[in-house]
């Protein structure tokens, strides 16, 4: 239920507005024949609390009639509606007893708070709360700052946070009229009787404002009163409509816009099926399709049982997995070959896998990096998965095995590379080494050049070989190239490398070069 907040009400405002003018009075030391007004305020104050009183009684009567219907739901909010009666109740009755105490101060024993015959007597009040050992103005105070702050910890908005806050406010407020003295001295010191009566009064029609917002805020928290529904149906949550076989089908079953705290019975096949918050599960031990049906019962608020039929269908599969190297089809020995993992519906963190013939290690995001360890031997690639908490075979992949192909030689130059053709003299008279690489578009594999020969030829058509400095070239090769003249050509053979397989390998391919 939607509870909303009571505006304050003429009757209120015309309260605080005599509230604001009895302060005046006192502040004029009026005469006593005009402390008389001061019945009429008290008596609309005392109307006023009354009013209130009886409708927080209607709060608290709702509180314990439905504290007995459902008191799971109830019982947080009812324990918080009691200690506000508590707290109301104690702060009240004492300053009830204060003002029976001032009336018989001033009037006797037979004296009447409603009817104080002494108006203008101002030492009985003293006297109640400043007596030396006895006075209660202190008791007073410190009993008005713990009802406000308990109440101000359960008030949210903050508009009646601030209402209530300074209604039952105790600090002096700052001027010359203060002059030091605290809250009691402020209110009470040298007032005549029948106006701190009303003062009293004032301070209770206050309290039971206070205690009335705090109940509805509870009262509105838990919608005590929305407890019954209109519409009910029954559903069937599952985890998953697609089973891998030998994991588990989950599913919630429920009864829709029903109160968590009234549980429906439910029937599975005809047979009452004692479920823990209603979750169910059963093992899925053969493929193809299933149907989970049955009915729920529950019993509305006038006693009638409702029943609701509910039907779930869900497939189960055989398991499977998906393996592919991602950039090509085989698996090269001595090299970090990527792989990717996935099985479907598995999330990667719950996928694990393992190599033989090689070592498979997992980089991130379902992808492993496979190194097989020798080259003919086929590597079997094993996937696993945690299903329910146990881990399940997916399926196993067989990779071919084969050594790195040879890679291609090149001139390098810069951040380019030159694999033979025409080359100005003055860019070839800068190289200084020569690289190797497999960069097909696929596979992008750096070689290390281990050393190589150029080929030149002099005027007599003889061939002239010159051995490089490892990768790169000697001081006579450079020499030679000062020499040569446009047109001429020369060629690079005889070149080693090894690549990251730790093979060493002859590149039968040579590289033609032709000055310009």
């Amino acid at each position: 239920m939607g509870v909303k907040k009571r505006p304050i009400s003429p009757r209120q405002k015309m309260i605080n507005l005599m509230y604001v003018v009895l302060m005046a009075l006192l502040a004029l030391n009026v005469p006593s024949d005009v402390l008389n007004g001061f019945s009429l305020i008290n008596d609309s104050l005392l109307h006023s609390t009354a009013n209130s009183t009886g409708e927080n009684n209607d709060v608290y009567k709702d509180f314990a009639e439905y504290m007995k219907q459902n008191p799971e739901k109830v019982k947080a909010w009812y324990t918080k509606a009691m200690e506000v009666k508590h707290e109301a109740d104690t702060i009240y009755n004492l300053i009830d007893q204060l003002k029976i105490e001032i009336a018989k101060e001033a009037d006797g024993e037979d004296g009447n708070p409603d009817d104080i015959r002494r108006k203008d007597n101002t030492e009985a009040v003293s006297h109640v709360m400043f007596a030396a050992g006895t006075g209660k103005g202190k008791q007073l105070r410190k009993g008005v700052d713990r009802f406000r702050e308990k109440i101000l910890s359960m008030i949210t908005d903050e508009n009646q946070r601030k209402i209530i806050a300074s209604n039952l406010e105790t600090k002096v407020p700052k001027g010359k009229d203060a002059m030091g003295r605290n809250w009691e001295q402020y209110m009470f010191e040298s007032t005549p009787s029948a106006a701190a009566v009303t003062l009293l009064s004032k301070l209770q029609s206050d309290i039971r404002y206070a205690e009335g917002e705090v109940l509805h805020t509870l009262q509105s928290n838990i919608d005590v009163k929305d407890i019954r529904v209109n519409q009910l149906d029954a559903y069937v949550i599952p985890n998953s409509q697609t089973i891998i076989r030998g994991g588990k089908f989950e599913a919630k079953i429920v009864m829709a816009a029903v109160d968590t705290t009234q549980k429906p019975t439910i029937y599975i096949g005809g047979k009452q099926a004692n479920l823990k918050d209603g979750l169910y599960q059963t093992v899925c031990s053969s493929t193809g399709e299933h149907t989970l049906a049955g009915y729920l019962e529950m019993v509305n608020a006038s006693g009638e049982k409702i029943k609701r039929d509910f039907v779930q269908k869900y497939t189960v599969i055989e398991p499977s997995a998906t393996v592919s190297a991602t950039l090509m089809n085989v698996l090269y020995a001595g090299f970090a070959n990527p792989i990717s993992v996935s099985v479907p519906g598995v999330p990667n963190n719950q996928i694990s896998a393992v190599m033989s013939g090689g070592t498979l290690s997992p980089a991130g995001n379902g992808t492993y990096i496979a190194r097989p360890t020798a080259v003919g031997k086929d590597a079997v690639i094993t996937v696993s998965a945690k299903l329910d908490g146990r881990v399940q075979e997916m399926g196993k992949f067989t990779f071919h095995v084969r050594k790195l192909p040879d890679p291609t030689a090149y001139i390098k130059m810069g951040t380019g590379k030159f694999k033979g053709g025409s080359l100005p003299k003055a860019t070839l008279m800068n190289t200084e080494t020569l690289g190797a690489a497999i960069d097909d578009g696929l596979l992008n594999i750096e070689f290390k050049v281990l050393g190589f020969e150029t080929v030149f030829f002099d005027n007599m058509g003889n061939a002239v070989p010159e051995v490089s400095s490892g990768a790169h070239f000697s001081a006579r090769q450079k020499d030679v190239f000062r020499k040569l003249s446009r047109g001429k050509r020369f060629y690079i053979s005889r070149i080693r490398a090894v690549g990251p397989d730790g093979i060493e390998r002859k590149l039968n391919q040579a590289l033609e070069v032709i000055v310009n």
